[in-house]
């Protein structure tokens, strides 16, 4: 284990992020089943049935000390909301990605996504000091594609047939980062993001 995936909580005000356990199972069937979120075909969200298996391989993976999944908890009625994730971790290089994130259908445009990313990369750079931070997805996930860049991530390219989908099509993946020079700049944006939302 490395400082990228020590399981700490973290607490903001719409949203907390506390770190995955096998206990969650119940409330993440619920939350997927909300939109049905498996059957986007650019997407890689586990079905009810397989959600058992994917909360092993991520609690496997945070022990080995190659990913740091969180749970996304709505603070107003302590509703689980979805998943988010350190990936690509290299402490060497200060580098992390945040990755591997999904939200119930009923979370989405409420504010949640970007409170949870402002508390992933307030602790990547304010706590672990990271150089950058990473952002990928489906090249034709234009919603991910256009959440990131309202977040303040720059394209720094395309990954062309990166990787093979679970149906045997090609991926092309879409690279993003924030890095550690920008970072203020996205921090006051997200805040006023979230300040509106809580002030509406």
């Amino acid at each position: 284990m490395n400082a990228f995936t020590e399981p700490v909580t973290l607490t903001g005000p719409l949203v907390r992020l506390v770190p995955l356990r096998p206990d969650h199972h119940d409330a993440l069937v619920e939350a997927v089943r909300d939109g049905e979120l498996w059957n986007r075909w650019y997407t890689s969200v586990p079905t009810p049935e397989e959600m058992a298996v994917y909360i092993q391989d991520k609690v496997a993976a945070r022990e080995a000390g190659t990913a740091n999944p969180w749970v996304v908890v709505r603070n107003a009625d302590d509703q689980v909301l979805g998943i988010t994730t350190f990936l690509g971790i290299d402490p060497l290089n200060r580098r992390v990605e945040i990755g591997a994130t999904w939200q119930r259908a009923g979370a989405q445009g409420t504010g949640a996504n970007p409170a949870a990313k402002l508390l992933l990369l307030a602790h990547a750079f304010d706590d672990l000091d990271a150089i950058a931070v990473e952002f990928r997805t489906h090249f034709h996930n234009r919603e991910s594609r256009s959440a990131i860049e309202r977040l303040g991530g720059k394209l720094d390219g395309v990954l062309r047939s990166h990787q093979i989908g679970y149906d045997g099509t090609l991926r092309d993946t879409a690279v993003y980062s924030v890095t550690a020079a920008e970072w203020p700049t996205v921090r006051v944006g997200l805040e006023y993001r979230l300040r509106a939302r809580l002030e509406a």
